[in-house]
């Protein structure tokens, strides 16, 4: 769905966001483009488990946990940090993951590094048996194919399609799918300049663009600033961003258009990349640091979610908010 926004612009540029966060309330936007085909090869080669890795407030992560569940895999995540091990309960997403089944494996930053070598694959194997690995942030070829779905024929319309840019794997997606006349803008969420060589392992065409001036300091980083842009956000638009990832996107954008980036008359679609799961833990982090936080009243909805995680989940429902089916 393609929600307009009511700002006004001087140079006539119209700007709508694509709710992709509406897809699932808990495997939404990219998550569940990303995990669709992953998990329909798992079950194509008789896997009982899946297994991933991520980080303290990783949506990829919370987004396996789920989606294993309801499919019927074990999951395993292998988190970054050690420290975490004790504080599974001050977390709300690593909570969120156990309370669907998940076990952890957790392991020191430095070992973390080591993630895509063949040696420590190996180790995890012996460790854990057979399993389906899906990569940090469900990037891999199957991810990208999900993410090609996410345009749709009514998005011809649009000059530029804007997204937030994690492990490359999205934007890839979005790429691949745009017309002739259309570019891509990805603003990524962390410092760097190695995701123009992630994207263009993916990317089939050359109509994109990173803007790499709106990470608030690398990934995880926010500041009073963005904040307060979230909620004045939610106010003008009733849309929640999460802040690790669209939220600076919007942000950048909302920026270029003041500094006549855009062509006048331009028509730009945000994609919503879901990931609203991760606010009740930023939100502990800002309160800890006596910042202040993110406010609209979403959490009570996460609260509810999670809650409704220990009923049980039918595995006849069909994809309607309650339930998630990927049919083959």
């Amino acid at each position: 769905m393609n929600q307009q926004l009511s700002i006004k612009f001087l140079n006539s540029i119209s700007l709508h966001i694509k709710r992709e966060d509406l897809i699932h309330p808990i495997v939404s936007g990219n998550k569940f483009r990303k995990l669709k085909y992953n998990l329909i090869q798992a079950k194509a080669e008789n896997k009982e488990t899946l297994l991933t890795f991520g980080g303290a407030f990783s949506n990829h992560i919370a987004a396996v946990a789920f989606a294993g569940k309801e499919q019927g895999f074990k999951t395993i995540g292998i988190i970054r940090g050690n420290e975490l091990r004790e504080k599974i309960l001050e977390n709300p997403t690593l909570q969120f993951a156990q309370d669907c089944g998940m076990q952890f494996e957790f392991v020191s930053r430095e070992e973390y590094r080591h993630k895509t070598e063949a040696s420590f694959l190996e180790k995890l194997k012996h460790e854990f048996g057979d399993f389906y690995l899906v990569p940090e942030g469900g990037t891999n070829e199957l991810a990208i194919k999900g993410c090609e779905e996410i345009l749709t024929k009514e998005d011809a319309q649009f000059d530029f399609v804007c997204c937030a840019v994690g492990t490359g794997g999205t934007i890839s997606g979005i790429i691949n799918s745009i017309l002739a006349h259309q570019k891509v803008l990805g603003f990524p969420a962390l410092k760097g300049d190695f995701l123009n060589n992630e994207i263009r392992n993916f990317a089939r065409n050359e109509n994109w663009e990173l803007i790499t001036d709106y990470h608030f300091g690398g990934y995880g980083k926010v500041n009073p600033e963005l904040i307060a842009f979230i909620n004045q956000f939610y106010v003008d638009n009733k849309v929640p961003l999460d802040p690790i990832y669209t939220a600076k996107m919007v942000f950048g954008v909302m920026d270029l258009i003041q500094k006549n980036y855009f062509p006048e008359n331009s028509k730009i679609l945000l994609i919503h990349t879901g990931g609203i799961q991760g606010i009740a833990g930023m939100n502990l982090k800002l309160k800890s640091k006596k910042l202040p936080i993110i406010d609209f009243n979403e959490m009570s909805i996460n609260e509810k979610l999670i809650a409704n995680t220990n009923e049980d989940m039918r595995p006849e429902r069909k994809r309607t908010g309650e339930a998630i089916t990927y049919d083959r």
